[in-house]
């Protein structure tokens, strides 16, 4: 595979380690060839790296299936998912999923990564709908003044809620930056 191919989103095979690219800037210098400055994940740890790669590097792209899988539970440093489609039973190390377990919750449906039949790595959706479990009361006239407040959500992150929330209230999140997005 050609560097000029890389793009962010893409997974890629790199010494034997699936990674996948988060970042990626291709750079021309004067008489030098090309070059490519990544942010990849690789998705057996979960660590960040950056790599810089050229077109002599041996990159091969991997072919990702994704299938629809449901959180079950999570058992000492395992997590374990079942396949929607063949009902088989998957787990993933924590380390592998640090960023996406702030957000599991018992029954969730998400995006299972797939390489060789085996669940590497999850997909968040665009937008989750939470339960607030703890947030400081609204008072009359919140909703004309524009501010937060921090409110913890059923998975226990906490994130910033306009005034106006409610402890008890549903509303939707965008898991990938944290964002309150609207009521449910």
């Amino acid at each position: 595979m050609n560097i000029a191919e890389v793009k962010p989103g893409i997974t890629l095979i790199l010494n034997g380690e699936l990674s996948l690219v988060l970042e990626a800037e291709h750079a021309k210098l004067g008489r030098g060839s090309a070059f490519l400055r990544a942010k990849l994940k690789n998705l057996n740890t979960g660590k960040v790296i950056e790599r810089t790669l050229r077109d002599s590097d041996n990159i091969e792209q991997a072919f990702i299936e994704r299938k629809k899988v449901q959180f079950l539970y999570q058992d000492g440093l395992f997590y374990h998912f079942m396949n929607l489609e063949t009902y088989e039973d998957f787990f993933l190390n924590k380390e592998a999923i640090e960023d996406v377990i702030p957000w599991l919750k018992e029954n969730l449906e998400l995006e299972g990564l797939f390489y060789r039949d085996k669940l590497i790595n999850l997909q968040l959706p665009a937008s989750l709908e939470l339960k607030v479990v703890e947030t400081e009361p609204g008072f009359r006239g919140d909703t004309v003044k524009q501010g937060t407040k921090p409110a913890k959500l059923e998975t226990g992150i906490t994130i910033q809620v306009p005034l106006f929330i409610e402890k008890g209230e549903i509303i939707k999140v965008n898991p990938q930056t944290g964002e309150y997005l609207a009521r449910a």
